[in-house]
C-alpha cells in the first residue's frame, strides 16, 4: 500500500515518466486498451500483468468443464471477429488462445510486462504522473493510467469457514486447478453453486467415487445445448458484417429491456417485477420436474428469488448430475472443516479426499475490493476510503475528479448487458479518446470536472431505482454480487448499451479539465546588491477547448 499523495520534490523531478501510458491488466480490457492505443498512434505504453500470459480470468481459470456462458459470437472483439469457434459456447482453452492470438496479431507482446504485480497507485502532483508501486519494491511512472483489472479482481482465498487450516486432504480452487491430481474414485466435495461449480460438477461426477455439492443458495441453471459448429456454418460466418449484425440484434433486445426498466414509473415496475419473478419460478419448477427425479432434491434446487437477482447459469449436465447415485446435494450449513473433511451444523461429519472451494471472487462493485492505500490520488484522495464513505461512483463509470490522468475500464455502473468484450471496448474508447485529446493539446493533466461527475452520478443513480428495488427489496434475502454491501446495484448500468456507447465515444471535452505543467526554472544566483531574483512558479492553466 502507498501512503498519502506525494507533494514531491522539485529538485528530484524528471522531465518524463517511464511510460506515457500504463495499462494495468492484460485480460480482455487490457488487450482492448492496447489495441486502441496503437490505433490512436500512442506507442509509448506498457501493459502490466501479474500473471505469465494474457487472458485475465481465462488464463487463471482452467478447471474441468470451463466454457463461456454466452454464445461465442458475442464473446469477442469487434475488431477481431472469429469465424472459427469450435462450438456454440467455446471451451475455456479456446477462449484463452483467442486472446493470445489477438495480442499477437496486434503486436502487443513487446508492450507486455508479465509477472509484475501492481500493489499501489500514487499520484505525483509535482510531475503530473502516476507512481505504480510494484510488489518487490520497484516503482514504474506513467503520465496516464488505464486500470484494466476487470470485473473479477481476485479469487476469494478464505471461504469464511472455520478450520480450513486443519483440513489435510487436497484443496482445489477453480483459479488454481491441479490437473495432475487423479480424481478417480475419490470422495469429493464442492462448496458453492456459482458459475464454476455448475461447470465442474457434471464434468467430474462420472469420474469421482462420491460427490457432495454444498449449497447455500440454489442457482438458476437452464439447459445449454452446446453443439459443434459445422464447417459450412464457419464459412458463412466469414461473410462481412454478418456476425456484427447478429450480435447487434441481440444487443437491441437487451438494450430495450434495460431502458424500459430504467424509465418506467415505479408504480408499474413493482407489480411487474413481482409477477415476472413469480412466473419464472413457477416455470423453473416445471423444468426441474422434467430433469431431476428426487422430489426432495428438486425442492432444494428451486430458487425462491428472481432469475436475474444472482448471476444465472446455463449447463445441461448440472441438474442431471443429481440423478446419479454417487452425487448428493447438501443444504445443511457447514460448521467447520475437520482434518479429514467437513462437519455440518447438524453434527454430521463427512470425510473427503478433495474439497473444491468454488466460493467466488472479489468483484469490482464491492467497496471492500478497494482497500485503503491501494489508489491514492490528488490532495490525498484515497479511493478505498472514498468508496466506503460515499459509495461507488464515477463519471461514465471510468473517471473520478480526484484521480487525474486515470481511467478504469470496469467501474461503477458499467456493465450494460453485452458480452465483456463489447463493453470494455467502449470504456477503452473513452480512455483513449481523453488521452488523445490531452496529447493534441499538449496537456499533462486531465481530470473530469466535479460538476460533470456529480451530474452524471445523479442521473445514473436515478435511473437505477428499478434495479435497486429488484435487488435490495424484492430479492433482498438472496446473497448476490449484483447488490453490494452498501445495498446498491453498482454492477449494472441501467441506461443500456447504446447510451453507454454514445457516452464513452462522444462525451464533451468540456466535461474534462486539461492543464499544462510548466516546469519551474532554475533560480539565478543572487544579484550583486543581495536582492534575490523573482522566481517563476510552476503553474497549471486550462487549455483552450
Amino acid at each position: 500500500m502507498v501512503g498519502s499523495a506525494s507533494n514531491g520534490n522539485p529538485s528530484a523531478s524528471r522531465s518524463a515518466p517511464d511510460h506515457e501510458v500504463a495499462v494495468i491488466g492484460a485480460g480482455p480490457g487490457g488487450i482492448a486498451a492496447g489495441v486502441k492505443l496503437k490505433k490512436a498512434g500512442v506507442t509509448d505504453f506498457v501493459i502490466i500483468e501479474r500473471a505469465d500470459e494474457v487472458g485475465g480470468s481465462w488464463n487463471e481459470n482452467h478447471y474441468p468443464g470451463l466454457e463461456v456462458d454466452i454464445p461465442s459470437l458475442a464473446y469477442q472483439y469487434s475488431f477481431a471477429r472469429n469465424a472459427k469457434w469450435s462450438r456454440l459456447f467455446a471451451p475455456g482453452a479456446e477462449v484463452k488462445q483467442y486472446h493470445i492470438d489477438v495480442a499477437t496479431r496486434f503486436g502487443l507482446y513487446p508492450h507486455l510486462r508479465f509477472g509484475t504485480n501492481v500493489i499501489g497507485e500514487e499520484w505525483d502532483e509535482d510531475n503530473h504522473w502516476w507512481k505504480l508501486h510494484i510488489q518487490g519494491g520497484e516503482v514504474i511512472t506513467a503520465r496516464f493510467v488505464v486500470s484494466a483489472v476487470g470485473a473479477f479482481v481476485s479469487p476469494k482465498q478464505d471461504p469464511g469457514i472455520p478450520g480450513l487450516e486443519d483440513y489435510r486432504g487436497k484443496l482445489q480452487r477453480p483459479s488454481e486447478w491441479d490437473h495432475d491430481y487423479d480424481l478417480t474414485g475419490k470422495r469429493v466435495a464442492i462448496i458453492g453453486t456459482g458459475a464454476s461449480s455448475v461447470q465442474i460438477t457434471p464434468s467430474i461426477a462420472g469420474t469421482v467415487g462420491t460427490l457432495s455439492v454444498f449449497q447455500r443458495t440454489p442457482v438458476w441453471c437452464i439447459p445449454k445445448p452446446n453443439p459443434k459448429i459445422p464447417d459450412a456454418v464457419k464459412v458463412v460466418l466469414q461473410t462481412p458484417g454478418l456476425q456484427a449484425a447478429t450480435h447487434g440484434a441481440v444487443l437491441v433486445v437487451v438494450d430495450l429491456v434495460l431502458r424500459a426498466m430504467s424509465n418506467a414509473p415505479m408504480a408499474l415496475v413493482r407489480p411487474t417485477m413481482r409477477a415476472v419473478d413469480a412466473s419464472a419460478i413457477a416455470g423453473y419448477r416445471g423444468l426441474l420436474r422434467m430433469m431431476v427425479r428426487d422430489p426432495q432434491t428438486r425442492a432444494a434446487l428451486t430458487p425462491d428469488y428472481g432469475p436475474i437477482a444472482k448471476r444465472p447459469t446455463a449447463n445441461t449436465g448440472y441438474l442431471l448430475s443429481f440423478n446419479r447415485d454417487n452425487v448428493e446435494l447438501v443444504t445443511t450449513s457447514i460448521e467447520r472443516f475437520t482434518p479429514s473433511g467437513i462437519r455440518t451444523t447438524d453434527g454430521t461429519e463427512r470425510e473427503f479426499d478433495m474439497v473444491v472451494l468454488a466460493t467466488g471472487y472479489h468483484v469490482f462493485s464491492d467497496p471492500e475490493t478497494y482497500t485503503p492505500g491501494m489508489v491514492v490520488g490528488r490532495d490525498g484522495l484515497d479511493l478505498g476510503k472514498f468508496y466506503t464513505e460515499h459509495g461507488l461512483q464515477a463519471y461514465e463509470s471510468v473517471a473520478l475528479p480526484g484521480l487525474p490522468n486515470r481511467w478504469t475500464l470496469v467501474g461503477p455502473y458499467s456493465w450494460s448487458g453485452s458480452g465483456w468484450h463489447a463493453f470494455v471496448e467502449m470504456t477503452a474508447d473513452h480512455a483513449v479518446r481523453a488521452i488523445s485529446e490531452a496529447r493534441r493539446r499538449g496537456a499533462t493533466f486531465v481530470a473530469v470536472r466535479q460538476e460533470a461527475h456529480d451530474a452524471y452520478h445523479r442521473a445514473i443513480y436515478q435511473h437505477g431505482a428499478a434495479m435497486r428495488f429488484y435487488l435490495a427489496e424484492l430479492n433482498a434475502h438472496v446473497p448476490t454480487y449484483y447488490r453490494n454491501s452498501q445495498g446498491d446495484s453498482t454492477y449494472i448500468r441501467p441506461t443500456g448499451f447504446f447510451a453507454a456507447r454514445r457516452g464513452h465515444r462522444r462525451f464533451p471535452f468540456s466535461d474534462y479539465r486539461f492543464d499544462v505543467l510548466r516546469p519551474q526554472p532554475i533560480a539565478a544566483p543572487p544579484q550583486a546588491n543581495g536582492a534575490k531574483p523573482k522566481r517563476t512558479r510552476r503553474t497549471k492553466t486550462d487549455s483552450p477547448a
